[in-house]
């Protein structure tokens, strides 16, 4: 309780915020729903087991050395997709180029997520 001109109030109040009550205390400003998320997330992280752990700087260059081979492998595919769109006027032609394009970016990028997973495992 706070002792205040009107008497004595409690010193926890209850504050509308994003559609949702959030407990607050007094002089601290309202938690924000991806506030409210985080800290539920972080409640089942530790009620199930999971540990938080850092990556090693090694992880960490290797993990930046694949999104920098994923990210030149992208560009290559785009300037040659790009390239090929100039000479293909066949409209049946450019859509099979486009599809085979969405096809490799996104072999690439499954190929740089699955690095990244194994490196953070610790291969």
């Amino acid at each position: 309780m706070v002792q205040t001109d009107e008497g004595l109030i409690p010193a926890i109040i209850i504050v509308p915020c994003c559609g949702a009550y959030t407990m607050s205390r007094m002089g601290e400003k309202p938690k924000s729903a991806y506030d409210l998320a985080m800290e539920r997330l972080e409640t089942a992280d530790r009620e199930s087991g999971v540990k938080e752990t850092s990556l090693s700087g090694d992880q960490k260059k290797a993990i930046a050395e694949a999104r920098r081979v994923a990210e030149s492998r992208l560009a290559e595919r785009e300037i040659l997709f790009r390239d090929a769109m100039r000479k293909i006027t066949d409209p049946a032609e450019r859509e099979k180029a486009e599809d085979e394009y969405l096809i490799a970016r996104k072999r690439i990028e499954d190929d740089r997520d699955r690095a990244i997973e194994s490196i953070r495992r610790g291969r």
